[in-house]
């Protein structure tokens, strides 16, 4: 099964927000995640209403796709952090160009979901769109290496015009 390629289409798109991506500085931004009214009714977003956050899953969509490391590199190019392989990173080299960002809902609106801190820009393809659920947090003991703490201090901090 192995290598075996699958098909996704996306089922809604990123409008507004950020035009370009950036590494920080993501706080505050606002956007609309306007779901595909072909394929899907305002049915589709009923009780949706009730939650504070979501889980996207989109396509890094302005990603250069020459510029994929699959072996261990610093994040950032930073030589003060150390080489990890493209499964310590959360960045957009991904072998299959996925995203995954964790957003604050704070309105639907039929079809579009109105959202603050999500990390796609305008025009990002959205694949995939759930409700954050507590219970599928992390359970038990919490850790991580010291330079993600280091590289993201910035990353959520209000938006910089």
């Amino acid at each position: 099964m192995a290598g075996r390629p699958i098909e996704v289409t996306p089922i809604a798109h990123v409008i507004g927000g950020r035009a370009e991506p950036t590494d920080d500085y993501w706080g505050g931004t606002r956007a609309i995640i306007r779901i595909d009214d072909e394929r899907f009714t305002p049915e589709a977003t009923q009780g949706l209403d009730e939650f504070s956050h979501l889980e996207v899953v989109f396509h890094f969509h302005l990603t250069d796709q020459t510029d994929l490391h699959l072996g261990a590199r610093s994040a950032r190019d930073n030589p003060d952090w150390p080489a990890v392989g493209i499964f310590g990173h959360r960045n957009m080299r991904r072998i299959n160009w996925l995203g995954v960002s964790r957003c604050r809902l704070l309105k639907v609106d039929g079809l579009d979901l109105h959202v603050e801190d999500l990390d796609a820009v305008d025009g990002t393809p959205v694949l995939d769109i759930k409700p954050w659920f507590n219970e599928f947090g992390p359970r038990g003991e919490i850790h991580q290496a010291t330079w993600p703490t280091e590289m993201l201090v910035d990353y959520f901090a209000p938006h910089r015009s």
